[in-house]
Order: structure tokens, then C-alpha cells, then sequence
């Protein structure tokens, strides 16, 4: 079972997200929240699988509420799917940085919320679709300038090319096939990339991948 928390400050979105996601084989939406502070509290006495959490919110955002959660090691299985209005949001890449697993648009199908939410809980993150990577691309140069970081000192040559076409959006499968290896030998080398980043998930490699210059702006 898929437990989830929705933390969105209007009564009437939520309230279709639940009847949405309650009505699905295998989720439950176990709370819900209408600010950041009581997303976060909630995290830490639930431990959701998957928080669907709004940018926009009064008191504590959804932004810092992320960066809350993905600091808090007690919620380290907790994976969080920002939700917007705007596709280039420019507080999304943030929200990847600071721990988010992804991101969706409000209007999206609900077809695509469902399997939104089955991608996240099993590990994956959204970086599938072009649009995260070119926000992505877009934000990226105007966090930081970027540099090669310290920690890709951790890396072997092979997993830093394997960090590099992850930032680019390959998949695994696809990965294999660019670096002549086996889709699991792909897997086995993305999942000690994570490990030895400290990485929650894809979408934050893909952060590192840029913050650290292995990919920029453009190159996608």
C-alpha cells in the first residue's frame, strides 16, 4: 500500500486529489496538510511514502518544507512530488536541490498523477519528461556557477560518465546502450553514483550533474 500526504493550501484540490488517489488499487491517502510547517510535522509522525506538495503555500512553503524533510534523516523513504502551476517554475529547481523527487503541473491528467505517484514510491524520479530537464537546464546556471565539486572526487571515471548521462535524461536502458554494458551493470553503477553522493534519487544527480559542470545549460 502506497501512503500518501497531500499538502496543498486549497480545501477543494485537495479534496480531488484524495478522491482521486483513495479510489486507486494499492494507495491510501493517509493525512493532509494546508502549510508547510504541518506537511513537515506530519511527515515526521506518518512516514508517507510520497508527499504531494504545493510550491505556494502561507507560512512555511512548499519550498522550505522540501528542504525540511529532505534534511531530516527519519524521513529518508519519504519521496516528494512538488506541484505547480507554471511548467518553468523558477522555485522547482530548488525544490529538486533541496530533495524533491520531481514535479507535476495541477492541471495534469489524473492518469498521470496515478503513475506519478507509482513511479516515486518505487524509487524512480520524474526526469522523464523534457520539460523537467529544461527547467532544469534553465535554473541550474542561475543557482550557482558552476564548477567541478569536491564530492565527484568520490567517482570513478565510469560513474562519472554514467553521472553525466543521467544529467542528460538518459535512462538506464539507454545508458547500457551509449556505454556498451548491461542495463543492470547500468543500474549497479547509477545506484553507487547515489550512494556515494549521498543522493536521494535521479533528480538529484541530475542537480549534482549540473551544479558540478559535467552537463550545462544546452548541451540537452
Amino acid at each position: 500500500m502506497i501512503t500518501i500526504l497531500l499538502a496543498d493550501d486549497q480545501a477543494l484540490v485537495r479534496a480531488g486529489f484524495r478522491a482521486l488517489l483513495d479510489a486507486q488499487d494499492g494507495m491510501t491517502v493517509v493525512a493532509e496538510a494546508g502549510e508547510g510547517a504541518e506537511a513537515v510535522r506530519l511527515v515526521r509522525e506518518l512516514n508517507p511514502d510520497v508527499v504531494l506538495m504545493d510550491i505556494r503555500m502561507p507560512g512555511m512553503d512548499g519550498l522550505t518544507a522540501t528542504r525540511r524533510i529532505g534534511e531530516d534523516p527519519r524521513a529518508a523513504d519519504t519521496k516528494i512530488i512538488m506541484l505547480t502551476t507554471f511548467e518553468l517554475d523558477e522555485y522547482v529547481f530548488e525544490a529538486l536541490r533541496g530533495g524533491a523527487s520531481g514535479f507535476l503541473v495541477k492541471d495534469t491528467e489524473p492518469a498521470e498523477l496515478i503513475q506519478a505517484v507509482r513511479v516515486v514510491a518505487s524509487g524512480d524520479a520524474l526526469l522523464s519528461p523534457s520539460v523537467t530537464r529544461r527547467l532544469i537546464a534553465e535554473y541550474a546556471a542561475k543557482a550557482k556557477e558552476p564548477g567541478i565539486a569536491p564530492c565527484l572526487d568520490l567517482l570513478t571515471e565510469r560513474e562519472r560518465e554514467v553521472l553525466t548521462l543521467v544529467g542528460g535524461g538518459m535512462t538506464n536502458d539507454e545508458i547500457a546502450a551509449e556505454l556498451h554494458m548491461s542495463p543492470a551493470t547500468a543500474k549497479t553503477h547509477v545506484s553507487r553514483t547515489m550512494m556515494k553522493l549521498q543522493a536521494r534519487d535521479r533528480a538529484q544527480l541530475v542537480v549534482i550533474a549540473y551544479e558540478s559542470g559535467l552537463v550545462r545549460p544546452g548541451w540537452l
